[in-house]
């Protein structure tokens, strides 16, 4: 592997000269809100919004020819936002994704296809108890229910994937999607000594066949603590960052998940579970600068299914088992340039398999934040040998030598959401 300093260095000025074209013409962009709303009276209404995040990603050694840097646009997500109310303790929420847009392995031949990302009945009686059906992100750290637009960084997601975010599709032979499954989820909050205090619990279908041949359901939970000011999110939902708009934040968070023969194969199965914890601080600082912090540790159980690979047991399930570790501090700054704020951040991530060698990675990157998480634009630079999450759950299963050299990568993209 050979560094291309010269290019490195054309990347980040390349980077830097359209941040700041972009800061100094965007006066002619509109802010963006939350949706538009039609609404009968205050029980019966519809929102309908939208979320879409562009990237362009460099790649040391990443090209078809394997010595080259790759050189790729990307439509990472392209969503449709419908919420509504139909009663007063009674609402919905359905919204689409294009699956598969960044693929070139789609049906359609890289063009994705759009279809359901949730499908939600929602029972909302109060502050204590909460009821929704359906298709939904499963409870179990802030990195899923932050979902890709409420991070507070670009790409939130570097630890292996839980079961429902590596899965290909639900039910026999899947484990869900994106991070959602079909079932039930349980939530509420207390406020004990003025601290706040959000539960959530649910069951879901989980893996089915393969390992599963008992249809044994999946069961999630997780439990916040908000010391200082309340997160106010809709359902269970989270955020990475509120840009100081919710004022002085500090949340401390379990969860995990559990199935019964949710990995593996039918000739090798495995019992998965994960247990996280995570935290989040954010400071509202005398200057109206705003200092933010995420980290999340994460363990994850399943025996060593390398075996089921290799055997051509075929059909295998096949999670990661071991330790992760993510960290990253952001500072937004209290002057506008432009119409947006600039907010540095700096990360780093650990992964360690059972089964393999470990694997980290560094990144460091900044925010230009147009309208919070509805107009963002970043820019960000990797060093590693982690490949990512995915790489997390198979790679490392079966390859005892580890993940390799570290690398870099050079990411520039655009959020938006209405």
């Amino acid at each position: 592997m050979k560094v291309d300093q010269s290019r490195r260095w054309k990347m980040f000025a390349v980077a830097g000269a359209a941040m700041a074209l972009v800061a100094g013409m965007a006066t002619a962009v509109p802010n963006a809100y939350a949706g538009g709303t039609i609404k009968a009276d205050d029980d019966k209404w519809i929102s309908v919004g939208m979320g879409i995040r562009n990237s362009f990603t460099m790649a040391e050694d990443g090209s078809a020819s394997g010595a080259q840097w790759s050189n790729r646009f990307g439509v990472d997500n392209a969503r449709i936002y419908i919420n509504g109310k139909i009663h007063k303790y009674v609402g919905f929420e359905f919204n689409t994704e294009c699956f598969g847009c960044n693929s070139s392995t789609t049906s359609l031949n890289g063009v994705g296809t759009v279809g359901m990302l949730d499908a939600i009945g929602k029972f909302e009686i109060n502050d204590l108890v909460n009821v929704w059906f359906g298709r939904m992100l499963v409870p179990t750290e802030r990195g899923e229910l932050n979902g890709p637009f409420y991070h507070a960084v670009y790409d939130g997601f570097r630890t292996p994937f839980n079961t429902a975010d590596f899965s290909g599709g639900f039910g026999t032979g899947g484990s869900g999607l994106y991070g959602r499954d079909n079932g039930v989820t349980f939530f509420g909050k207390v406020h004990p000594g003025g601290t706040h205090l959000q539960y959530v619990a649910g069951i879901f279908t989980g893996l089915q066949g393969q390992a599963n041949q008992r249809d044994s359901l999946k069961y999630a939970g997780r439990v916040t603590w908000n010391l200082l000011n309340e997160e106010k999110n809709p359902g269970y939902y989270t955020s990475g960052t509120y840009y100081g708009t919710a004022g002085d934040i500090l949340a401390l968070a379990v969860g995990g998940e559990y199935q019964n023969a949710g990995a593996g194969s039918n000739l090798n199965k495995s019992a998965f579970g994960s247990f996280v914890s995570d935290l989040l601080f954010e400071k509202v600082l005398p200057n109206n600068g705003v200092f933010t912090v995420n980290a999340e540790y994460k363990r994850m159980w399943a025996q060593d299914l390398a075996a089921t690979l290799t055997g051509g047991a075929g059909g295998c399930f096949c999670m990661f088992s071991g330790t992760s570790f993510t960290a990253y501090a952001l500072y937004l700054f209290p002057q506008e340039i432009g119409i947006g704020r600039f907010q540095p951040y700096g990360r780093y991530t650990f992964v360690n398999s059972v089964f393999a060698n470990a694997a980290d990675e560094f990144e460091l990157g900044t925010n230009y934040v147009i309208s919070g998480h509805n107009a963002r634009i970043s820019a960000y630079w990797r060093n590693g040998s982690y490949a990512g999450p995915g790489s997390g759950n198979s790679i490392q299963i079966t390859s005892p030598t580890g993940a390799g050299q570290h690398r870099d990568s050079f990411v520039v993209a655009l959020q938006l959401q209405y």
